[in-house]
C-alpha cells in the first residue's frame, strides 16, 4: 500500500548547495538552496526567488560558487539559510566561514567547503524563480582526494535535505558500482 502527498516539491534526494557571491562591498555571501541540479553537462539550474540578497549579487556580479554542504559544517549551513543577507550584513562570517576568490569566476569559494561548482550566470527568470549558471570549474579541495586522485566522498561527508521530515541526512556508504552493477542483468 502506498500513501499520496499530493503535488509537491518531494523528492530524493535534495541536495544541500551553498551558494556564495559578492556583495557590492566586495563581502562574501552565502545562502542555502535544495532545489536545484545539474541541468546539462555543465549547466547547472537553481530554483531561487528574486528577493534573495544571493540573487541580487549574482545579477549584479554575473557569477557565483554552489558548495555541496559538509555534516562537519552543517550548522553553518544552516544557519546561511534562516537569516537573509538583506538584513544580516555579515552572515557568511557569523556563520564561521573563510572565503578565497575564486580564480575562474566573480565569486568566493568557502574554505570550509571542499567540493565547489565556479559558475557564471546564464540566466535568470524571475517569473518562475528558475536561475542557470554556466559551470566554469570545478573545485576539490585536496584534503578529500584519495592517493589514486579521486575525490573521496567519506571525506567530503556530503548532506542532503529530507523534506519529508526538515532534517539534513549524511550520505554514507558504498552500494555499488555505477554503470557496471546492472550489466549482471543484461
Amino acid at each position: 500500500m502506498r500513501r499520496n502527498f499530493g503535488a509537491k516539491p518531494l523528492s530524493y534526494p535534495q541536495p544541500v548547495f551553498i551558494i556564495a557571491t559578492y556583495n557590492e562591498d566586495g563581502t562574501p555571501n552565502a545562502m542555502n538552496a535544495a532545489w536545484g541540479g545539474i541541468s546539462e553537462m555543465t549547466e547547472i539550474s537553481l530554483c531561487l526567488s528574486a528577493g534573495h540578497k544571493t540573487v541580487k549579487n549574482i545579477q549584479k556580479r554575473q557569477a557565483f560558487t554552489v558548495s555541496m554542504a559538509e555534516a562537519s559544517h552543517v550548522a553553518a549551513c544552516d544557519y546561511v539559510g534562516i537569516v537573509s543577507g538583506n538584513t544580516v550584513k555579515d552572515k557568511f562570517a557569523k556563520a564561521g566561514f573563510h572565503s578565497v576568490k575564486s580564480t575562474f569566476v566573480d565569486a568566493p569559494l568557502i574554505e570550509e567547503l571542499s567540493v565547489a561548482l565556479e559558475c557564471k550566470l546564464i540566466d535568470y527568470n524571475p517569473e518562475t524563480c528558475i536561475l542557470r549558471g554556466e559551470i566554469i570549474n570545478v573545485s576539490v579541495d585536496e584534503r578529500v582526494i584519495d592517493k589514486d586522485g579521486k575525490v573521496n566522498a567519506e571525506k567530503v561527508e556530503p548532506i542532503i535535505f529530507d523534506p519529508f521530515n526538515n532534517e539534513y541526512l549524511k550520505i554514507c556508504g558504498k552500494v555499488g558500482e555505477a554503470f557496471s552493477d546492472g550489466k549482471k542483468l543484461k
